[in-house]
């Protein structure tokens, strides 16, 4: 059987960054997705990266001089609209130290620094079992298995190695999204061009609204937000997401009726905030795996990164002692998920509230008082 002394399930944001500050550091790790290539999946839209955290990670993996050659001009822009389309918020590209990039292409940053079969694709992982003094068992799809002195879920809401150390689930947060494009939408559809402007859109009702962002390819990604029931358990059409929207401006349902391609809902979920377990060997997570929380303190990615980062450094800083190095890692990662989860909570609450979009304006005011002052 093989084994690998390092095994990272997922290569996602978080997975792909440990490898790579492992990779600076000397030692290297084996990657298993189950994609059939670094291609075959959407990966979904544009990405604000923190300073702070998903920054201080590519710092730390020696790639933030090529990410930033991967900054989306003018995608700090922000517009919060009613739903009678009154612009209420309006913010310029100034530099808040969050650029705005394409998930995919950082993710091929992150790819290209790897070592050529690093990442072993169409390796589903389906369980683990330890097999003493911190070693696992990993089985995969095909019947195969190999063994590691450590495994790092990264694999995301539905983890395969979370069991390991967690019996928490993901629950649903009572809001879903429906995801769609608008593609050349400065020819095709300048309205809708016009009302997302230059970078993020909130058009916000209670229980319900728009976000949307411009992507380098001229296309419009747009998130049709609803709380209630789960969109994914029923067949969504332009119709039955439009319904949701009556009496909004014309100007902001467009964003639905003029959409390109295939309606996508996504249910939210959420792992309880604060969630944490006890320091099992050999084993620990990264990412939604360890603190899936809902999208909305944009906190997501960043925390992935950041956790990659750290878990790759606090391993650097601790040969041959890993158990003191996970130690280290999830105590640091258990405190800042913990307030990433509850913002996010509380941001759900704030963004779709009874008189929203206000919420969100007087929050941007402060922070825009507060970066002036």
């Amino acid at each position: 059987m093989t084994h690998h002394p390092i095994a990272i399930v997922g290569a996602g944001l978080s997975g792909l960054t440990l490898a790579r500050v492992l990779h600076v550091h000397g030692a290297e790790a084996a990657v298993f997705d189950l994609a059939s290539g670094p291609h075959d999946r959407p990966q979904g839209g544009m990405l604000d990266i923190h300073d702070d955290s998903g920054q201080e990670a590519l710092r730390a993996a020696g790639l933030h001089e090529d990410f930033r050659q991967l900054v989306f001009p003018g995608g700090e822009a922000t517009r919060v609209l009613d739903s009678r389309g009154t612009v209420l918020f309006s913010e310029g590209d100034d530099d808040r130290g969050r650029p705005e990039v394409e998930r995919g292409q950082l993710r091929d940053l992150l790819l290209g620094s790897l070592p050529a079969g690093t990442v072993h694709w169409g390796a589903k992982v389906t369980g683990a079992r330890p097999l003493g003094g911190g070693r696992h068992e990993v089985t995969l799809a095909d019947g195969t298995a190999f063994t590691t002195d450590l495994v790092v879920g990264a694999d995301g809401a539905w983890s395969r190695i979370r069991p390991l150390v967690s019996e928490a689930v993901p629950v649903y947060t009572g809001m879903s999204f429906v995801e769609l494009d608008l593609f050349d939408a400065d020819r095709r559809h300048p309205g809708c061009a016009e009302v997302v402007g230059d970078g993020m859109l909130f058009a916000l009702g209670e229980g319900r609204g728009f976000l949307a962002h411009r992507e380098p390819d001229a296309s419009l990604h747009v998130y049709v937000a609803i709380r209630g029931g789960d969109l994914t358990a029923t067949e969504v059409t332009k119709d039955s997401v439009l319904a949701e929207f009556d009496g909004w401006a014309e100007s902001l349902r467009a964003l639905v009726t003029e959409a390109d391609g295939p309606l996508v809902p996504r249910a939210i979920h959420a792992l309880p905030v604060g969630h944490r377990w006890d320091r099992v060997p050999g084993v620990t997570l990264l990412g939604d795996a360890a603190h899936l929380m809902s999208p909305f303190a944009g906190e997501g990615a960043n925390l992935a990164m950041q956790d990659g980062a750290e878990l790759g450094l606090a391993l650097a800083a601790h040969p041959g002692d890993t158990e003191a190095a996970l130690a280290a890692y999830e105590q640091d990662m258990f405190a800042r998920a913990g307030e990433s989860a509850a913002g996010s909570a509380q941001n759900m609450e704030l963004l779709f509230r009874a008189d929203a979009p206000h919420g969100l304006v007087e929050a941007f005011a402060g922070f825009a008082a507060q970066a002036a002052g």
